[in-house]
């Protein structure tokens, strides 16, 4: 007898956390089927500073949540960066949006860029170019997604492409 991996069902919000630049999406998935059904990048300038930044990351994710009900959240998990600096503003970046899950009661997995791109495109040192056209030929996309957009959405195909109960 052939085991067969159940298949995700129900809706996850791709997170690709930045600071200025936050990348998300929400993807819906039955059987076998998975279909966008939103997608933006929170692009906040160098005007607005960090704190409020932090504010308006949480206030999004808290309200995409309200609104579309995902029942989960993919995440990038941290990843090692040589300039401390850069750590911490992902992380802090990261940090407002989980906490947005959190308080949301969605639960949060996390994934390595090296393992969404190998569940996407088959290949872990796949290029940004290559990530956006497989996600726009798998998902019947009209056109590719801006990155930030895409690494969200390759996020959350992953998660539903990895995922098992």
């Amino acid at each position: 007898m052939l085991l067969q991996k159940k298949s995700y069902q129900g809706r996850i919000l791709g997170v690709d956390p930045s600071l200025r630049g936050m990348g998300l999406a929400i993807l819906e998935c039955t059987g076998r089927e998975y279909r966008l059904l939103h997608s933006e990048t929170l692009k906040l300038g160098t005007k607005v500073s960090s704190i409020e930044c932090l504010g308006k990351i949480h206030q999004l994710i808290a309200h995409l949540i309200a609104l579309w009900q995902p029942r989960h959240l993919s995440c990038e998990e941290t990843i090692y960066v040589q300039n401390f600096k850069t750590a911490q503003i992902m992380g802090s970046a990261r940090g407002a949006a989980l906490s947005a899950a959190a308080i949301g009661e969605v639960p949060v997995f996390e994934y390595a860029p090296l393992r969404v791109k190998q569940a996407v495109v088959g290949f872990g040192r796949a290029s940004k170019e290559q990530m956006t056209q497989t996600l726009a030929q798998m998902l019947g996309l009209p056109q590719a997604l801006p990155y930030d957009e895409a690494d969200a959405l390759g996020l959350a195909l992953c998660h539903a492409l990895t995922w098992s109960p």
